[in-house]
């Protein structure tokens, strides 16, 4: 019998959202019916975490939607380009090191170098490595 090689890998099950009219259900339960948010999850097949999180937002700010998980994060990096770009074009040899560092003291953004890798990455840019540099010693 040949068996899955990753089955370790694999979580035992996926998560999903739940929807919208169960947790809708759940936040009616508990400030209608007057239950507990414990009860009302067992009662729903929901964790408790999860009731206990819906009743707090309806509570909070009235809203019994979907708070929402990730979403897009606007590069810190883009805003500065020309900046960027200018510092390149000046000092080639410039480490991303170095220039996270400038670029922190100088126009107060916090990047680090793989931000700034990947920055570059997308403008097409590349560093290498000279090949004298590489050498211990002489040949």
């Amino acid at each position: 019998m040949i068996q899955d090689e990753d089955w370790r890998r694999r979580p035992a099950f996926m998560p999903k959202a739940y929807s919208q009219d169960l947790r809708d259900r759940v936040i009616d339960a508990v400030g209608k019916d007057g239950m507990s948010c414990r009860a009302a999850a067992r009662r729903f097949g929901v964790s408790d975490a999860s009731a206990i999180k819906w009743v707090q937002r309806a509570r909070r700010i009235g809203d019994r939607c979907c708070a929402g998980t990730g979403g897009h994060r606007p590069s810190k990096t883009r805003p500065e380009r020309a900046w960027l770009l200018a510092i390149i074009d000046a000092e080639p040899d410039i480490t991303l090191a170095a220039l996270s560092i400038r670029l922190r003291e100088e126009r107060g953004v916090q990047a680090d170098t793989g931000m700034l890798s990947r920055f570059f990455q997308s403008e097409g840019i590349s560093f290498k490595k000279k090949r004298a540099a590489l050498r211990a010693g002489p040949a």
